[in-house]
């Protein structure tokens, strides 16, 4: 019988208000350890990415989200050092007043797009942050 190997299934989730403020979480893990991070994680067997996407956010910012919609899926089988991880990115809305940072999050902030350049960030959240702003801008 044929082995397969199977890539891990993650969702990151870009909470943002009416202005595009965004939030983020300091990794207290590695890889990237102290770098700043789209909330997110694994999705677990027998889940939705959509309940993992909002299981997640909540577990990592204490904020209970409404996803607005999907943003892409980001597949490069180089983008996580752990191995080959599919992550699956969503915007979503929720009270930014409730935040704190929790599960494996060190610190949690607020961003402006106007800072994104400043920021030390996590795998390829660059590319998927700029994507759900180009995303956001039109639910809002």
């Amino acid at each position: 019988m044929t082995e397969y190997k199977i890539p891990s299934l993650t969702t990151d989730i870009f909470i943002f208000d009416e202005n595009l403020n965004f939030i983020l979480i300091k990794r207290d893990n590695d890889p990237f350890k102290n770098y700043w991070a789209l909330p997110g994680g694994f999705v677990e067997y027998g889940e939705t990415v959509e309940n993992a996407a909002i299981r997640e956010a909540k577990e990592e910012t204490n904020i209970d989200v409404n996803l607005k919609g999907l943003v892409n899926v980001y597949s490069d089988p180089n983008r996580d050092s752990r191995g080959h991880t599919i992550s699956i990115a969503y915007i979503a809305t929720g009270d930014m007043n409730n935040m704190h940072a929790s599960s494996d999050a060190k610190d949690i902030g607020i961003f402006s797009v106007e800072k994104l350049n400043e920021i030390n960030l996590a795998f390829d959240h660059d590319k998927i942050i700029k994507d759900c702003l180009n995303k956001a801008k039109t639910t809002f």
